[in-house]
């Protein structure tokens, strides 16, 4: 798929509910995305939300979307909400980190809880509550709208064999997962995900993480790079964000805020179901067509992360007394989940990859 393809086929496909006839005394919202419009899996199901927020409502509640740079820049969506300059963002908490370092947990944490493990902290773990009051003073409302589920470390123009070939690489990546690669020697860079492909054909940067294979295929990385890491150690299953202006949300009427819950729970599963599917077919793609090595950390760079992320998490604790409350209850959650996934998610891989029926 060439890069610009998929912007059109993608949109159309999320366009697919009828146009709804504007009702009497209708609200119309603004939605703000940090995504390219008709990006895989991110700007399709951000519209697919809109949209859906529109049929679930009769029309009372309709929104419009704006992909990156339409309305705002993509890394200021939040201040657009906060604002007021529209109703409605699109993206994940990490872009927003300059405001609390604490929204990094919100999206996830390096060696962190998988796409159900996350969900299930924000939803029955406590983590939607402090979610709630990191955003508070901001006036902004956050709900989970879904994951990419296991992301890919990234791609590459030469291999990275040992530390010394971190040290001095341009390597575009996000979130705590970039101060754990600054830390080992890497020049850190967050491109927004629409200039990624344009900073490594003009060898701005060295490498770079997007997504997984269906997002990275659709914005040409493997065109620019030959080696391919997986999986991703700082996103294990990143949470993606639905944010409302608290204002403007307290003045719905009390279904139409059910309305906008139950439609951003939709998405999540929705999204969640959507990359897992179309990750899965790239990645078959990837592999058939040939071209692409892939490669899995080494050892000893993965221990290296390993201890450099144990130094940002503590650092990050003890922050501020909001981060520590926070640090204790994602750790709380991520330890159960360890245990258990051990049994079952981890178990059943290994039980399915040794004993193949299908």
């Amino acid at each position: 798929m060439k890069r610009r393809e998929f912007i059109g086929g993608a949109a159309a496909g999320a366009l697919a509910m009828p146009a709804l006839a504007r009702a009497e005394g209708a609200i119309e919202w603004k939605m703000a995305t940090a995504w390219p419009t008709g990006a895989p899996g991110v700007g399709v199901n951000a519209q697919r939300l809109a949209d859906r927020i529109g049929a679930m409502s009769g029309g009372r509640l309709t929104v419009k979307l704006f992909g990156a740079g339409e309305l705002v820049p993509p890394f200021e969506v939040f201040d657009a909400v906060s604002q007021g300059t529209c109703e409605m963002g699109h993206g994940t908490p990490y872009y927003w980190q300059g405001k609390n370092p604490v929204f990094h947990y919100f999206t996830g944490v390096p060696f962190g809880m998988m796409a159900p493990e996350m969900a299930g902290w924000l939803q029955f773990g406590g983590g939607q509550a402090l979610w709630n009051e990191a955003y508070a003073p901001f006036g902004v409302v956050p709900f989970y709208a879904g994951s990419s589920g296991v992301q890919a470390g990234g791609w590459f123009r030469r291999q990275v064999n040992s530390l010394n070939d971190i040290k001095g690489l341009k390597f575009r990546i996000a979130g705590l997962g970039g101060e754990v690669m600054r830390r080992l020697g890497a020049s850190v860079v967050l491109t927004p995900p629409g200039e990624i492909f344009t900073a490594m054909k003009n060898n701005t940067i060295d490498a770079a993480e997007w997504v997984g294979p269906w997002n990275d295929i659709a914005f040409g990385l493997n065109k620019a790079a030959r080696y391919y890491y997986l999986p991703a150690f700082h996103e294990a299953g990143p949470a993606l964000e639905l944010t409302v202006n608290k204002a403007k949300f307290e003045s719905l009427a009390p279904d139409l805020k059910e309305i906008v819950r139950g439609a951003a729970m939709a998405s999540a599963a929705e999204t969640l179901a959507d990359f897992t599917f179309h990750n899965a077919e790239a990645f078959a793609g990837l592999v058939a067509a040939g071209g692409t090595a892939l490669r899995t950390w080494p050892e000893p760079v993965a221990e290296a992360m390993a201890g450099a992320a144990r130094e940002v998490l503590a650092e990050l604790a003890a922050s501020s007394d909001l981060a520590g409350r926070i640090a204790a209850s994602y750790g709380r959650a991520l330890a159960h989940a360890r245990a258990w996934s051990k049994w079952s998610d981890v178990a059943m891989l290994g039980l399915r990859n040794d004993h193949s029926v299908g």
